[in-house]
């Protein structure tokens, strides 16, 4: 039938009192609707009265056209009301604009309206401010602690109370209306903020319902899962995220049954995978977040056969210690080597994702009953501080209300094999003392250390070069060349080049020798066996104090980074040093090393041993102490903390006090989200700059890694706000800890920023790219840097040099083809003389970060499992605070993470095998080291000719041939002219010698060539062959993050428990009873030798050159007996390097005089011209 061409008479039909007229005309105008829609919409008035004329019997009819004219008006609200009005004359399977459309208002709808009525249990179950923060922060008339910008802000010309209600920067909090469009209906973490959202009778709303359930059974059909996960996590929905997660696993059970065997991955396993995954990645809130997991674990649980690490990784985010014993208990009551390696492995697991508080709850949840694990319990006791009375724990939830009555999680007993009083037998004792011992981490540091010292590949030349390129006498070079050394040998054991550089390490004084003797510390992080034995030397002594006490406080410093986040040995005797000494930098060097060492114990007598020396009101000390009291609360959230932090801060006028208190409350806000924004809003409205940059880093810790919108927000309004340089630029730098989980979002987000006309902002925009970007090689990234590297402003050059590194570290040309000549970049600048200094020492820690680790470690912020890694955090939160103080720069130490598979089986010894890589060779293969040159003599620079005395030469050579020919006489020698030629003398010379040099070289050349031709081929070759895809690679090798998905495990004795994600993987043993080839542990066999004490007498007596040259003899003698320059060199150089670093510095009182420089001429400007 031919199509009409006006409306007009269909739309007359409509005014005609009979239905079955208006009828027909309605159903002609639904056929051509979508042609003739601008000449109907003048009459949709007539056509909503008959949707509303409840007599009328095609109302729905009439709903539907309505419906289709306001589509094509864009007015979509009205439109998905009137389609829903339409009933089952709405068609969801009919593929169409109009019906994608709708459907996709209707979910909106739907998530707003859920959302609305299910709101999210908040973080703290009071909405009340803790009193005692009341005290702390900037009140208001009501007595309150004000939210919102006062007079007295530096930022209130841009505070949300002053922007128009349009800005984005405001429009959370003047935003009256409802919006469907924003997920959540614009209402995420705002319970009940807003009114309906959309004015909705019953049997719409019904409609929307079954319109929604039509959609998701027919998602069941097809398969679609995860669309319904997401429409249920958005819209709050924790019963049918429970149905569907049901409906997979009868799926799975239904196609078991069919086909008579498991499948090999089931449809319910990855669902869980996947809400694991957005929950760690997407979910923003974490009240919704923590139901969302706990769930989870419910479901699991009822799973004849969970997945054990799934549910580890969700016990861990939930802080649920308990579930974590009952998990080991259960597996390893089972009695088979499977379950016993399973158990292995989440205690691995754990170790790697759990602060030392939560590791220390799960071991003493273990039965203890027998000798040996009570015994080691006895020895390996962690200094954790637990009042009896629960006070501790109730301070630190009283500013959370942090769900601790673990409401909704599964019951320990539910799943505890036996409680820790019960009979264990005498096989499962050795278990649960090996699972203590993981716990404590001692087995995957010494595992850690093993790999590190086998794989070193530390390029000792760039060191070397850098070393001689900077003047040791200037203690900022001095100390850059520490960093580098530090980091490039980091957790290698390797500090050979402090031997082989005696002379440059006696130029170190003061704070040059603090730092240098804390780079041991950096170099031997995880050497628990021997580190306190290493340092012996140079720890301060009860009796008396021997050698400089910047060498003590340094060593303590390094003691701590020795057993960084593992403080189970050493925290008595820091505690005890700190406490005895009375000495400022020896304190200093203390409160580092108790806060490293003592990370997230929550330890009340270590933070009262610090509070009592903050007291004290040194500037010196406040700041280390601070940032100490944050180390060991990290993450609690301790009220009580906060507020003798806060209050302290409003107190003192030492800056370097306040400022150490600031990033030590925001330390203790670590991972609390929106738990922090009453501390955050309180820091942030300060009129003292330095707490506001505190308030910005509370807001980086309290969000690390959530991307959420509304931290992204702040520090976006912050950076372009505050009149701050300081806290413009931090805010800047904060965006990479809120979004290096989506690394590949940050470069479009600073692009305009690193173009700012403020240099701080263009620093905070380079250091944002390298947090977020470390070790992904994004190409975005460099190009954002590198034009930076040619910035005018010293520090920005100095950033962007710093975070190339991050990036590109671990990095070959072959997976990143910038990498080379961003290498031969970093090693011109940091040579050439004319470069600033500040940007010389960017440049100095950037080759020493690029190649961390000997090569085998990269910067990882998040765990192999996808958690936050929290050592790894905190230390790149305090290595940025470098700007300040430089000792602080080896916590970046802290975020260095061995890329590597340790194979153990249930023994957890290492097991010689092999894996398969499916990929090339030189794609992961390490970058080659830097060519020596052999002469290293300046070349001769040719003597610059004046083009009259060429003429002149010219001359007199033409004039002496003419005299040649007419002479008769015959006998002068040919080359006696010309050497007798004073003009061509120069040149003569240098053509024999070229000539001489030539022919040497034409001789020798046969010899080399028929040396060198058989390696040459044989080279050819096996780069022929090495570029086969497919190789072996041995265990405990370098596997980068990017290379694991091409690894496989080929054994027919050993298949591991899980798929490999990094790090250590146990192995289920097919044939436990044969003969295993284990891997020798060298690095254990390497026995170190601790320097004599030095004498206090003799240390007054000698000089430093005498105690320089002491040093190299003892590094000779060393150095015969030792022969390599593995650990047991780097044993002649801790040793040997005790000598210089503990001798008193020569501007300290009762030391030799400094050397009077000798003499130097003067010349004027006139006198010099010549010369130069």
């Amino acid at each position: 039938m031919v199509g009409l061409t006006s409306a007009a008479g269909l739309v007359g039909f409509l005014s005609a009192p009979e239905p079955e007229l208006k009828s027909f005309a309605l159903q002609r105008l639904n056929d051509e609707v979508d042609l003739l829609w601008t000449e109907i919409a003048d009459s949709v008035g007539q056509i909503e009265s008959l949707y509303e004329d409840v007599n009328f019997p095609e109302r729905e009819l009439a709903a539907l056209v309505v419906a289709k004219i306001y589509y094509h008006l864009q007015e979509y609200d009205e439109s998905m009301t009137f389609a829903l009005g339409a009933g089952k004359l709405f068609n969801l399977d009919r593929g169409g604009e109009f019906e994608d459309t709708i459907i996709a208002k209707c979910v909106d709808t739907y998530i707003a309206l859920s959302a609305m009525h299910n709101p999210v249990t908040s973080a703290s179950s009071t909405q009340q401010i803790p009193p005692s923060l009341i005290t702390a922060f900037p009140q208001n008339n009501d007595g309150g602690a004000s939210t919102s910008a006062s007079l007295a802000s530096p930022t209130t010309p841009f505070s949300q109370s002053t922007l128009p209600s349009k800005s984005l920067l405001s429009r959370q909090a003047t935003l009256s209306t409802f919006d469907p469009a924003q997920p959540g209906g614009g209402n995420a973490g705002v319970p009940g903020a807003h009114p309906s959202p959309l004015a909705l009778d019953r049997g719409i709303q019904r409609n929307l319902q079954n319109v929604i359930e039509q959609l998701f059974e027919r998602c069941y059909r097809e398969g679609r899962y995860r669309q319904v996960v997401g429409i249920a996590i958005e819209a709050r929905r924790l019963d049918v995220l429970r149905e569907v997660i049901h409906r997979a696993s009868q799926e799975d059970t239904s196609q078991r049954d069919a086909s008579q065997k498991s499948s090999p991955a089931d449809r319910a396993e990855e669902l869980m995978d996947y809400i694991l995954e957005l929950c760690m990645s997407v979910v923003q809130e974490r009240g919704l977040r923590n139901e969302i997991l706990k769930l989870i674990l419910d479901l699991l649980n009822e799973i004849p056969t969970p997945d054990y690490f799934a549910i580890a990784k969700c016990v861990v985010y939930l802080n649920q210690d308990s579930l974590a014993s009952g998990i080991l208990k259960q597996l390893v009551s089972k009695g088979e080597l499977k379950y016993s390696a399973i158990a292995y492995q989440i205690a691995f697991d754990l170790y790697d994702n759990g602060t030392q508080e939560f590791l220390a709850t799960v071991a003493e949840g273990l039965p203890a009953d027998a000798p040996e694990a009570e015994g080691s319990k006895e020895e390996q006791k962690m200094e954790v501080a637990q009042d009896d009375n629960g006070e501790n724990a109730k301070e630190s939830d009283q500013l959370l209300s942090e769900l601790d009555d673990r409401s909704g999680a599964p019951a320990p007993s539910s799943i505890g094999a036996h409680e820790k009083g019960d009979e264990v037998a005498p096989q499962q004792r050795k278990i649960y003392a090996d699972i203590r011992d993981i716990l404590r981490g001692t087995k995957s540091i010494e595992l850690n250390l093993e790999f590190l010292y086998r794989n070193n590949h530390t390029d000792i030349s760039i060191l070397n070069k850098v070393k001689d390129s900077l003047e040791a006498r200037n203690s900022i070079f001095h100390t850059a060349v520490t960093f580098s050394n530090a980091f490039m040998n980091s957790g290698t054991t390797s500090d050979v080049f402090f031997r082989n550089n005696l002379e440059w390490l006696g130029k170190a004084v003061n704070w040059s020798k603090f730092t240098a003797t804390a780079a041991l510390g950096v170099i031997h992080r995880g050497n628990l066996g021997q580190g306190q034995k290493l340092l012996e030397p140079y720890l301060p002594r009860d009796a008396v104090v021997a050698g400089s006490v910047y060498s003590q406080g340094g060593s303590l410093y390094a003691l701590g980074l020795i057993y960084a986040n593992h403080g189970t040995n050493v925290l008595d005797y820091l505690r005890d040093q700190f406490r005895k000494s009375g000495e400022e930098v020896v304190q200093h060097g203390g409160a580092l090393g108790l806060g490293v060492a003592g990370m997230a114990t929550g330890s009340d007598e270590i933070y009262d041993e610090l509070k009592r020396v903050l007291y004290t009101d040194s500037a010196l000390n406040g700041e280390a102490v601070g940032l100490a009291m944050g180390l060991v609360m990290l993450g609690t959230g301790n009220l009580r903390a906060i507020q003798d932090m806060a209050s302290y801060a409003h107190d003192t006028q030492h800056e370097k006090s306040v400022r150490g208190l600031a990033i030590g409350m925001a330390l203790i806000m670590f991972g609390r989200q929106e738990a922090a924004d009453e501390l955050i809003n309180g820091l942030l409205e300060d009129p003292d700059p330095t707490l506001r940059y505190g308030g910005i880093m509370s807001l980086a810790m309290a969000y690390c890694g959530t991307s959420s919108n509304k931290a992204v927000r702040k520090l976006l309004h912050v950076a372009v706000s505050d009149v701050s340089d300081d806290v413009r630029r931090v805010a800047v730098m904060s965006l990479g800890f809120i979004l290096f989980r989506k690394p590949s979002s940050v470069p479009r987000m600073v692009e305009l920023l690193s173009e700012s006309y403020n240099p701080h902002v263009r620093y905070g925009a380079a250091m944002a790219l390298g947090i977020s970007c470390a070790g992904t090689g994004l190409n975005e990234a460099i190009d954002l840097l590198e034009p930076m590297i040619k910035d005018p402003t010293d520090f920005v050059r100095q950033g962007a040099l710093i975070s190339l590194a991050m990036i590109l570290v671990q990095q070959n040309e072959a997976m990143n083809p910038k990498v080379t000549s961003i290498r031969k970049t970093l090693q011109r600048i940091v040579g050439d003389r004319h470069e600033d200094a500040m940007a010389k020492f960017g440049c100095a820690l950037a080759l020493g970060i690029i190649d961390a680790g000997g090569r085998n470690c990269t910067i990882g912020l998040q765990t192999q499992t996808g958690n936050l890694n929290m050592p790894g955090i905190v230390g790149m939160a305090v290595f940025t605070q470098y700007w300040y103080w430089f000792p602080l720069t080896h916590f970046l130490s802290l975020s260095f993470t061995p890329t590597s598979i340790i194979a153990v089986d249930h023994e957890l010894d290492p097991i010689k095998l092999q894996f398969h890589c499916a990929t090339r060779p030189s794609l992961f293969d390490y970058p080659p080291e830097q060519e020596a040159k052999t002469d290293e003599t300046p070349e001769k620079v040719a003597t610059a000719v004046l083009s009259t005395t060429a003429q002149a030469k010219r001359r007199a050579q033409k004039k002496e041939k003419q005299q040649r020919r007419e002479s008769m006489d015959i006998d002068p020698a040919p080359a006696t002219p010309k050497t007798a030629n004073a003009g061509d003398k120069m040149e003569t010379e240098d053509e024999v010698k070229a000539a001489a040099e030539k022919g040497d070289e034409e001789m020798k050349e046969p010899k080399d060539g028929e040396k060198d031709t058989p390696p040459e081929g044989t080279k050819k070759k096996s780069e022929k062959e090495r570029e086969k895809v497919g190789y072996e690679i041995d265990n405990m090798s370098r596997v980068l993050p990017g290379q694991l998905k091409y690894i496989s495990f080929q054994d027919e004795r050993y298949e591991p428990v899980k798929k490999p994600t990094g790090g250590v993987i146990l192995l289920n043993d097919r044939s436990p009873t044969s003969e295993k080839q284990r891997l020798e542990l060298k690095a254990k066999k390497v026995v170190e030798k601790a320097a004599p004490a030095p004498d206090a007498a003799a240390a007054a007596s000698s000089s430093l050159n005498d105690r320089i040259d002491a040093a190299y003899r003892a590094a000779g003698a060393g150095t015969a007996g030792q022969g390599s320059a593995g650990a047991g060199a780097g044993a002649g150089g801790a040793e040997a390097a005790a000598g210089v670093l503990t001798a008193v510095d020569e501007d300290e009182e009762g030391a030799e005089e400094a050397e009077v420089p000798r003499e130097f001429e003067y010349h004027s400007d006139g006198e010099g011209e010549g010369e130069e």
